[in-house]
Parts: structure tokens; C-alpha cells; sequence
């Protein structure tokens, strides 16, 4: 959707909503575009590596296989 300046201004809270339902709202001037109406995104905040290094420990054969008791009780089996 492209708009010209004053009608940008007599009609923001419209164009806001547009925006916020995904539309692109571009803003020109003499016909030329100036501006690009988007929502806005929170961004998350970055992550800290090593945030619980020494709290989480992974077994050496974590990803063995089970023994074969184990694995019948997840599968339903006995």
C-alpha cells in the first residue's frame, strides 16, 4: 500500500493497524517513496554461552542404546 504524506498523517492510526496486520505501508512524497510502515518486533535478548557451565552435567553414554527391559517399557511391551 503506498500513501502520500498528508494523508499518512490524517490517517495513522489506520495505517498502524495495516501494518500490524502484516501489510507493508509505504510513505511517499511527490509520488517518490520516503518511508516503509512495518510492525514492530521485539527482539529477544542475546543469549549467554556458558550461562549454566558446572550446574548441567551429560553422562558419557548418554545417547546409548537402553537395555532391553527399558526399551519394551517405553514400547508398550513387557
Amino acid at each position: 500500500m503506498k500513501v502520500n504524506i498528508y494523508d499518512a498523517k490524517t490517517r495513522l492510526s489506520e495505517l498502524i493497524d495495516k501494518a500490524n496486520d502484516n501489510q507493508e505501508v509505504i510513505i511517499a512524497r511527490a509520488g517518490r517513496p520516503v518511508a516503509r510502515l512495518v510492525p514492530y518486533v521485539e527482539k529477544a535478548a542475546p543469549r549467554r554461552l556458558g550461562l549454566l557451565k558446572g550446574d548441567v552435567w551429560v553422562a558419557d553414554d548418554f545417547d546409548a542404546p537402553l537395555p532391553d527391559q527399558v526399551q519394551a517399557d517405553f514400547d508398550g511391551g513387557s
